[in-house]
């Protein structure tokens, strides 16, 4: 079986971060194991949540891994919330990064064109930086726009501007780039991969929901990160990806009394792993692989 640690914070009330990642990986066969960046009572949107910062914990848990030798098959990081997380995520790419193992990096610090609270033009080219040590990073278009340093376009934007934003962000030094949320028009949303080794761009567009929920980018990275671990290609990986989250929303909006603050990722989770191993023997790839 194939492991992947992930590296984001845990809400204990809220769909979003570890509470979407565990499930997720673990429903597409893969080992989840994690790195807790901190503890939330919910996550951010509810007001007056307590909160527990465990940066202080992390590099002892490291060294702990270390000793014992255990390896992964991929680093997953999610949202990050200081100057030295980042750091301490370098470090671990550098002890936990060899032999094939996969960096993905979604950088979680924005959306709609601003960046979320206590976050500066710093600290988005520090995750830029980490950025430059991933295989695979998944920004959205304001992510891209701060890492790069450039104005924030929120639409009437063409092809031709989506391409060159996806060979600069490759340009930051990721292999492979995935830039989401991105609609030419009221009806389609799409996900745009960029592989720089091959020059390969992939458009896959689905349809556009009505409504908008906290933790989708989490469960799109998630899902992306346990097929790409299990052997899929990156254009197969994003529209799996793309389609799982879709039937969460779905699965939400047929809930008269629908939680505001999350999917209902539960109900087509069970049909996710048939999905992925679907795909996976569709392509002739082995079931398992294990991690020692």
């Amino acid at each position: 079986m194939k492991r992947i640690i992930t590296v984001q914070d845990i809400s204990c009330v809220g769909k979003c971060s570890l509470t979407v990642a565990l499930p997720v990986i673990s429903a597409m066969g893969v080992e989840a194991c994690v790195l807790p960046t901190a503890v939330l009572s919910t996550h951010t949107a509810f007001k007056g949540f307590t909160f527990r910062d465990l940066t202080s914990d992390l590099s002892a848990i490291a060294e702990h891994w270390k000793n014992e030798k255990i390896r992964f098959d991929a680093i997953y990081t999610g949202y990050l919330g200081s100057f030295e997380q980042i750091d301490l995520i370098h470090s671990l790419i550098k002890d936990f990064g060899n032999g094939g193992t996969r960096i993905i990096v979604d950088p979680c610090m924005g959306d709609n064109g601003s960046l979320y609270s206590g976050f500066t033009k710093d600290f988005a080219l520090a995750m830029a930086g980490l950025c430059a040590k991933a295989e695979v990073i998944v920004p959205n278009l304001t992510e891209a726009s701060y890492m790069l340093g450039i104005p924030y376009v929120e639409k009437g934007y063409t092809k031709e501007y989506i391409e060159d934003l996806l060979k600069k962000l490759a340009g930051l030094g990721a292999r492979r780039v995935i830039l989401k949320g991105v609609s030419f028009d009221d009806k389609k949303l799409g996900i745009v991969s960029y592989d720089s080794e091959s020059e390969k761009i992939t458009w896959y567009f689905h349809e556009k929901m009505p409504q908008s929920f906290h933790g989708t980018g989490d469960i799109f990275a998630s899902v992306l990160t346990g097929v790409l671990v299990r052997g899929l290609k990156l254009d197969e990986a994003c529209r799996l990806a793309a389609d799982f989250v879709v039937e969460s929303i779905k699965a939400t909006l047929s809930h008269k009394d629908y939680n505001w603050y999350g999917v209902d990722f539960e109900t087509p989770l069970a049909s996710l792993r048939g999905a992925c191993d679907e795909a996976i023997q569709s392509h002739g790839l082995p079931r398992t692989s294990c991690s020692q």
